[in-house]
């Protein structure tokens, strides 16, 4: 068994060892337009220790200031300059791409377009008749059929394509619902082909963006999916600390592959300010403070007494090592003992 750890650890609080904090926002932040309980303390905490917050969304809908004036107005102090969307990420990669002036396809919101006009470009819609040099793609509540088919059009004749977030679905009251990824999926099915570039998370684009705002910059990713923004930290090389106050519960960090291996794990964001405990490795089995891990006949097993998040630390990293190991994913969780059977039970593992 490979000897090197995926979960980090120290003495020293994390909001100590960071001076920038990239902060998803729904389901770190707020949760379907309220705020988490305790994360608006926890964002004013880290600017009392001279922690930095950037806010960075994939969501390609609003412009930064509304983004910006939605979190102030929700108890969240921010300003215009510390948001990051993945419409911002799309108009730079454009522009990076493209000349002044060249005539871009927007397919989304007019916070989508004005992005794509302050770097210099051009923005027209679908219904314009202009050839179009590149069609960039974003969530818009009043994207319809008929955009879509001009962009697959676009696309299939060659523009340059880039989508601001694969996102497959949003959250609502109502459930999940179709997201910018949906859309994009629709576009490549009919022009053949995938985007040629994606602006938002997994992208390493926006967190490197953002942390450029901010001088010789010790970023850490706060994210509650493991598929965006923890992998966007790896693909940009950032820590990744991933919270349990939206999409992953205990049972999905379990089954983490590496490319969305967090180095970190808490509840919520308020574990910015905590120092998190070492895993220790001896033989086949997982420490973490007071718990025990290790599988036997193809189940997890957990012993021991003390914090459950450090058990969900001592599950995870043998859980992680066992898919290393076999390529497969252990489902199974059982508890050795009383204290271990509560700790499954308030991890939302037990039964």
């Amino acid at each position: 068994m490979n000897e090197s750890r995926w979960l980090s650890g120290g003495p020293t609080p994390l909001n100590r060892c960071h001076d920038v904090a990239l902060l998803d926002l729904d389901g770190v932040v707020y949760l379907l337009g309220e705020p988490i309980k305790g994360a608006p303390e926890a964002i004013a905490g880290l600017r009392d220790c001279g922690v930095a917050p950037f806010f960075v969304t994939n969501n390609a809908s609003r412009s930064a200031s509304e983004v910006a004036e939605l979190l102030t107005g929700r108890g969240v102090m921010a300003a215009t300059e510390e948001v990051v969307t993945s419409a911002q990420a799309a108009a730079k990669l454009l522009r990076e791409r493209l000349p002044a002036d060249a005539a871009v396809m927007v397919v989304g919101s007019a916070a989508l377009a004005a992005e794509v006009q302050a770097v210099g470009l051009s923005p027209i819609w679908p219904a314009e008749s202009t050839a179009v040099s590149a069609v960039v793609q974003g969530f818009g509540p009043a994207v319809g059929w008929e955009q879509l088919a001009e962009a697959a059009i676009a696309v299939r004749d060659g523009a340059f394509w880039v989508a601001t977030n694969p996102d497959k679905t949003m959250p609502s009251l109502r459930g999940e619902l179709p997201g910018n990824g949906t859309m994009v999926a629709a576009v490549a099915t009919a022009a053949g082909r995938l985007p040629d570039a994606v602006a938002g998370k997994p992208g390493p684009a926006m967190f490197r963006q953002a942390a450029q705002r901010h001088r010789d910059a010790k970023p850490i990713v706060v994210g509650d999916r493991w598929d965006t923004d923890i992998a966007g930290a790896r693909a940009a090389g950032m820590p990744g600390l991933l919270v349990l106050s939206g999409s992953n519960d205990a049972s999905d960090v379990l089954q983490i592959p590496p490319e969305g291996r967090p180095q970190y794990l808490a509840a919520g964001i308020a574990g910015l300010a905590d120092a998190h405990p070492e895993v220790a490795l001896d033989g086949n089995v997982v420490g973490c403070r007071g718990w025990r891990a290790d599988v036997t006949d193809g189940s997890l097993h957990l012993s021991g007494t003390g914090d459950p998040m450090d058990a969900l630390r001592a599950l995870a990293e043998r859980a992680w090592r066992w898919m290393d190991d076999t390529a497969e994913v252990v489902s199974d969780v059982r508890a050795d003992g009383g204290g271990a059977a509560q700790a499954l039970d308030h991890l939302g593992l037990g039964g």
